[in-house]
């Protein structure tokens, strides 16, 4: 019985999908961009978990000298540009490459999936190595066993695969963060994070992660509306008792380290 419920979710789920991409795509931009602020406001008016924890995460940036006007003006804006976020992944299939190359960088990429198949490390670091570029999100813990960092002042877990990945492939590791502008989007490559020259695997990847998370610190400081984290980030945040204990760079990857470093199984 939970099978068939949770395939008929599923199921639910992407026909919305579906759905949203067939209509979007059919109606002007404005109309659609009117659309979805409308509903990124009604969200926000509402005050649900989600803008509870936005609004928790962006005092963080702010700082308690901010007053509840400010960060609720702030919250509407992060929710507002949530929305942009959600009407661009729709309407991506309508958005002309002569926009994309003026706006930032070339469309096109692989995309490999969170869940399912097999060593997907692996197959990153088998991208790394012959040249190309892989991007992961790391401003947030997804797998319950990342890596802890200070951030904002706070510990916070993050993602330690981009790291991991460095460290074993020697490719850059180079933070990013991106922000909307009125007619486009705004990125900045931040400087490469070297591998340490001393420490085991692990203690390097957590140095380096930690730097990474200077560099989201920066970036998130500069632009707090654009930073969609609707979800927990910070450890305090966290029931006590149900906070994973931090795991190994092999646990949080779920990937089984050999004696010389090589990963093989599922990766990120």
């Amino acid at each position: 019985m939970r099978g068939t419920l949770a395939a008929a979710k599923d199921w639910l789920v992407d026909r919305g999908y579906a759905l949203g991409w067939a209509l979007v795509c059919r109606v002007p931009e404005s109309w659609a961009r009117r659309a979805f602020f409308f509903g990124g406001d009604i969200a926000w008016r509402r005050q649900g978990r989600g803008v509870q924890r936005l609004e928790a995460n962006l005092r963080r940036i702010i700082g308690p000298q901010a007053s509840g006007k400010e960060l609720r003006a702030l919250s509407r804006a992060g929710m507002r540009s949530y929305a942009r976020y959600w009407m661009e992944v729709f309407r991506l299939q309508v958005i002309s490459q002569e926009r994309i190359l003026a706006s930032t960088e070339s469309l096109g990429f692989e995309v490999l999936p969170a869940t399912g198949g097999n060593s997907r490390f692996g197959v990153l670091a088998q991208r790394l190595r012959a040249g190309g570029m892989v991007c992961l999100p790391a401003d947030r813990d997804v797998t319950g066993g990342g890596i802890e960092v200070e951030f904002f002042g706070e510990k916070a877990r993050m993602m330690g695969g981009p790291a991991a990945l460095a460290v074993q492939t020697g490719a850059a590791l180079m933070p990013a963060v991106l922000w909307f502008e009125d007619a486009g989007w705004g990125v900045r490559v931040f400087p490469e994070i070297p591998v340490p020259a001393e420490g085991s695997r692990r203690d390097k990847t957590i140095a380096m992660t930690q730097q990474m998370a200077r560099a989201f610190e920066e970036g998130i400081a500069a632009h707090p509306e654009d930073w969609h984290m609707l979800q927990r980030v910070f450890v305090a945040d966290f029931d006590p008792g149900r906070l994973p204990a931090e795991g190994g760079v092999a646990e949080e990857l779920n990937v089984p380290v050999s004696r010389n470093g090589a990963g093989g199984g599922d990766g990120p």
